[in-house]
């Protein structure tokens, strides 16, 4: 798969090494760079096989926030996906609300860039295959499986064990990510569905509308429930199926 993107930044050398960058990497393809958020928008209006924007934030006349959930608002919010490349913390969170798909602080090292341009890769191949709601292993391009996610928290970007989660559980907006040595879940502004996608499919399973469970981490299993240490976990109906198919691996 080549993913077709631009490079957006207001300053030149940033604006180049983004570009070298995406010149490494064999599955992006540039497809314009972009001193302005003002001028993306144009090349995003007459090119519309554009997947993928690595856009700063502070820009003038339109910034990168503003864009993002300009598209966000847009018919093409799922084919058309953000990865933010700025060197302020303070919209992490922010970021969250527009479904970008990863936050790179300036400076960042090309591993940094890779890791992020995998992310975007697991999602428009999962798009491609699954229709957004399956993320497919990236081993086309031979890199390896992350055992850890990141999520915002707070005004922070916190990087997870995928080995230390129990369980997640599902609010709203919000998600709350049980740990195996925290006293406390951590809670991050984040969809279930969105997580759901981030998580490797044979370690994570699904088994209610508000419930993401780790596979490793179940120490019994019922007829219609699991158990992870102390916590019981119903099956909503929904997902008995599923549920019926690991019954089968797992016993």
């Amino acid at each position: 798969m080549i993913i077709n993107c631009i490079a957006v930044d207001d300053e030149p050398i940033a604006l180049n090494l983004i570009a070298s960058y995406i010149a490494q990497t064999p599955f992006l393809k540039l497809a314009a760079k972009c001193l302005s958020a003002v001028e993306a928008l144009k090349v995003i209006h007459t090119e519309p096989d554009i997947q993928l924007i690595f856009l700063d934030i502070r820009m003038a006349d339109l910034s990168g926030m503003e864009l993002a959930k300009i598209l966000e608002a847009s018919m093409r919010r799922k084919t058309l996906r953000v990865i933010f490349t700025t060197a302020y913390d303070q919209y992490a969170l922010e970021s969250y609300q527009v479904d970008a798909l990863d936050y790179l602080l300036k400076p960042f090292s090309f591993v940094d860039f890779s890791r992020a341009a995998a992310k975007a890769l697991d999602y428009f191949d999962g798009l491609e295959h699954g229709g957004g709601n399956v993320v497919m292993p990236v081993n086309k391009v031979d890199l390896p499986q992350k055992d850890y996610i990141y999520l915002k928290v707070e005004y922070q970007v916190v990087k997870i064990n995928l080995n230390d989660i129990l369980y997640i559980e599902g609010l709203k907006d919000y998600v709350k990510v049980y740990l195996a040595d925290e006293p406390k879940p951590i809670l991050s502004l984040s969809s279930l569905k969105t997580l759901e996608e981030k998580l490797p499919a044979d370690r994570f399973l699904r088994l209610h509308r508000s419930f993401i469970v780790s596979l490793n981490q179940i120490k019994a299993v019922t007829k219609n429930a699991v158990q992870i240490r102390e916590t019981t976990i119903y099956v909503s109906e929904q997902y008995k199926e599923i549920f019926l198919k690991f019954q089968r691996k797992w016993i």
